[in-house]
């Protein structure tokens, strides 16, 4: 009776919070040129969090769509951030050159993986919307026609102030003078 519990333990444990409609976990991490990186800082935009490799033949087909994704969208509001999960940042570097990498990446690991529910196979997408609100986790290659259809309604949404994991909000800036 003990071990069906604990396995159930388990796995609640695993899948986390980040489930959509569940707030999108907070991080800040650095970027490959050593600047934060913090999920915060993109309140009020769409964000696509995108978990892969290097050595991952679906993530390596998929990073072309999504530079893309990121220079259509990126006057609308959405914003592509890349979370490798990679051991070996040199390597992550030298790729982002070769594919011409237009959206900031960052070298995620196994407490991140954690926090998004946990990450067993690449690619993982999270579709975040303004609101810091998981929309969508997908899992495997991307579905760009479906993404594109998604993006497409989330950027026409009008942008609302940005919450924090746990519910706290950001303070809201004066109006300009």
């Amino acid at each position: 009776m003990r071990r069906p519990v604990l396995l159930l333990l388990a796995a609640v444990l695993l899948l986390g919070s980040a489930k959509p409609g569940a707030m999108a976990p907070r991080f800040a991490l650095p970027d490959l040129e050593g600047r934060t990186i913090d999920l915060a800082a993109y309140r009020g935009k769409v964000v696509l969090l995108d978990f892969w490799a290097t050595w991952c033949a679906p993530c390596r087909a998929e990073i072309p769509r999504l530079i893309d994704l990121q220079t259509k969208y990126r006057n609308r509001g959405v914003q592509i951030i890349g979370i490798s999960l990679d051991d070996d940042a040199g390597a992550v570097r030298d790729f982002q050159r070769e594919f011409k990498m237009n959206y900031p990446v960052v070298i995620g690991d196994a407490a991140l993986a954690k926090q998004y529910g946990g990450i067993l196979g690449l690619p993982v997408l999270f579709v975040i919307g303004r609101d810091g609100r998981i929309v969508r986790r997908h899992d495997g290659e991307l579905d760009l026609a479906k993404t594109r259809r998604e993006l497409e309604r989330l950027a026409s949404e009008s942008a609302r102030p940005f919450t924090l994991h746990g519910g706290e909000g950001l303070p809201e800036l004066p109006p300009a003078a």
